[in-house]
């Protein structure tokens, strides 16, 4: 495997925390395919772990709430005929789902108020328009 995997800032996921299992992917490989075990799924305790801030892991909790069985993220990957290819996959698929998860909320966005400027102008050409439609009406033209 290719080193910590960075969920943001210093916070990586603890290799000991993670749990491997391999069993036989199915698609393209050939022969090849009924004898290796090259899909991955990799579980996460997140209510066990020690591994991220207790905010984080919260935060964590809650936005992944449907995705957990029994407080564990589960991530597979057979997107390759390596092994070892899936690994990296399920691995970097878990820190981008989990620095997702543990993102601060957006800022609260903050009502603009409208110039009274431009409210007026506004206000002045619907009066325009409304009197030059109004002039077409025809009153007159008999």
């Amino acid at each position: 495997m290719s080193g910590p995997y960075v969920i943001r800032g210093a916070v990586v996921l603890p290799e000991a925390e993670l749990v491997w299992r391999f069993s036989r992917s199915s698609g393209p490989g050939g022969q090849h395919v009924n004898t290796s075990d090259s899909q991955v799924e990799l579980r996460f305790d997140l209510g066990r772990t020690q591994a991220l801030p207790e905010v984080w892991k919260e935060r964590a909790l809650e936005r992944l709430a449907h995705r957990l069985t029994g407080g564990v993220l589960s991530v597979r990957a057979s997107d390759h005929r390596s092994q070892w290819r899936n690994r990296e996959t399920a691995a970097v698929r878990l820190a981008s789902l989990l620095a997702e998860a543990t993102a601060p909320p957006p800022k609260q966005r903050r009502k603009a108020r409208v110039p009274r400027g431009i409210n007026e102008r506004r206000l002045r050409e619907k009066k325009q328009r409304g009197d030059a439609k109004k002039g077409r009406s025809g009153r007159g033209w008999d």
